[in-house]
C-alpha cells in the first residue's frame, strides 16, 4: 500500500505511471461501453416501444454522454474518465515543460476529439463491415452505384488499416516501456499530451478549484445553469465510477465464456410465444400467409426472436432497414433469420 500511494507525497515533478496503469485505464474504458450496450439492450427487449430507440441510437447516445464525461473530466482534472480514476493526468508532450496540473486550449479539444470521435468511428465503421459481411452470407448481390462500390472496397480494406494501427499501438507501447517514447499511444502523440501521476499538489489544486466552484460571469439565469449543469457532471462522474465495478461484472457475467457454461450447467425450456399480440396481429399471421406481404410464403424464414414465418425477402428487407421484428417489435439482427426447407409435396 505504501509503495501504490507513494507518487502521491513524493516531490518529484515529472513522475511517469508504468504501462500496467496506462494499460488498466484504458481497459476500463472498453468495459464500459459494451456493459452498457448491453443493459441497453435488455431494456429495448423488455420494453420494445418505450425503449427500443435506445438500442437503435445507443451509439449517438454514448457518444453524447461521452463527450459530456470527458468534457467534465478534462476541464477540472486534466485527464479523461478512466485516467483520473488511476490517478493520473495530461500534461503537455514537451521535453522541458513541467507537467503541472491543466492543458492548454488546442490540447484539451485535441484530446476531446480524440477521445470521443474515433471510438464512435471506430464502432461504426466495425457494425457496417459486420453487416457486409452477412449480406455475402446470405448471397444478397444487389446493383451498385460507382459511390457504392468505392464505400465496400473502403470497408473491405479496414481490416488491414485496423492491423496495421494495431500494429503501431505496438510498437508506441514497447517504446513506452524501454524508455525511448514518453507516450504509450498513438492518439496521446496526436493529442500533443502525455500522461503523469498526480502529486500532493495536484490534490490541493483540484481541491480548490471544486471548493471555489468556478462559476461564469453573467445574469442570475447562466450562473443558475452553469451550477445545474456542473451538478449533474459531478453527479454522473460519482455515479459512473461507483458503477464501474458493477459494469465490469456485467461484461464478465454476459461474455461468451459464461453464458457458455450457464447454458451447460442448467439450460431453460424455450419461452412460450408472446401473448400480448392484438387479435388482428394474430389473424394477420396465417398459417400459410406472409403477415408482412399477406401472400402465400415464398421460401419460408422463421424469425428466431419471435418464432414467425415469413417471406424471406420480405424479412430480410425489413430487419435490414428496422432491426426488430415487425409484429413484437423484439430488437433483430440478420443472423436472427433461419431458412425454412420444406419437403417438397
Amino acid at each position: 500500500m505504501a509503495e501504490a500511494g507513494a507518487h502521491l507525497t513524493s516531490t518529484a515533478v515529472d513522475e511517469q505511471p508504468s504501462i500496467f496503469e496506462v494499460l488498466a485505464q484504458e481497459s476500463l474504458m472498453e468495459a464500459v461501453r459494451p456493459a452498457l450496450r448491453h443493459a441497453v439492450k435488455v431494456l429495448a427487449e423488455s420494453n420494445p416501444s418505450r425503449f427500443g430507440f435506445l438500442w437503435r441510437h445507443f451509439d449517438e447516445l454514448y457518444l453524447l454522454l461521452d463527450v459530456l464525461l470527458q468534457n467534465h473530466f478534462l476541464s477540472h482534472c486534466s485527464a479523461s474518465f478512466s485516467e483520473n480514476f488511476y490517478g493520473l493526468k495530461r500534461v503537455s508532450n514537451g521535453r522541458g515543460l513541467p507537467a503541472r496540473l491543466g492543458l492548454c486550449k488546442s490540447s484539451r479539444w485535441r484530446s476531446l476529439l480524440l477521445l470521443c470521435l474515433v471510438p464512435y468511428l471506430r464502432a461504426k465503421l466495425e457494425a457496417t463491415l459486420a453487416r457486409q459481411r452477412e449480406e455475402e452470407d446470405f448471397s444478397i448481390r444487389l446493383a451498385q452505384t460507382r459511390n457504392q462500390r468505392l464505400y465496400r472496397a473502403a470497408v473491405a480494406a479496414y481490416p488491414y488499416v485496423s492491423s496495421a494501427w494495431r500494429a503501431w499501438i505496438f510498437c508506441q507501447q514497447l517504446l513506452f516501456v524501454f524508455g525511448v517514447s514518453r507516450t504509450h499511444s498513438p492518439l496521446l502523440w496526436l493529442a500533443s499530451a502525455r500522461l503523469a501521476r498526480l502529486n500532493a499538489q495536484d490534490l490541493r489544486d483540484l481541491e480548490r478549484k471544486t471548493s471555489n466552484g468556478q462559476k461564469p460571469t453573467g445574469g442570475r439565469l447562466l450562473q443558475r445553469a452553469w451550477r445545474l449543469m456542473s451538478q449533474a457532471a459531478q453527479g454522473a462522474a460519482a455515479s459512473l465510477s461507483l458503477g464501474v465495478f458493477f459494469l465490469q461484472f456485467l461484461e464478465w457475467w454476459y461474455s461468451s465464456e459464461n453464458q457458455s457454461t450457464l447454458k451447460t450447467a442448467a439450460s431453460l425450456p424455450a419461452p412460450p410465444p408472446p401473448l400480448h399480440l392484438q387479435e388482428d396481429v394474430q389473424a394477420a399471421a396465417d398459417k400459410n400467409n406472409c403477415p408482412l406481404c399477406q401472400k402465400l410464403r415464398t421460401n419460408a424464414t422463421v424469425l428466431s426472436t419471435s418464432g414467425f414465418v415469413f417471406c424471406y425477402r420480405c424479412i430480410y428487407t425489413y430487419v435490414k432497414a428496422n432491426r426488430c421484428c415487425p409484429l413484437t417489435g423484439f430488437p433483430t439482427e440478420l443472423q436472427h433469420l433461419i431458412k425454412i426447407y420444406e419437403p417438397e409435396s
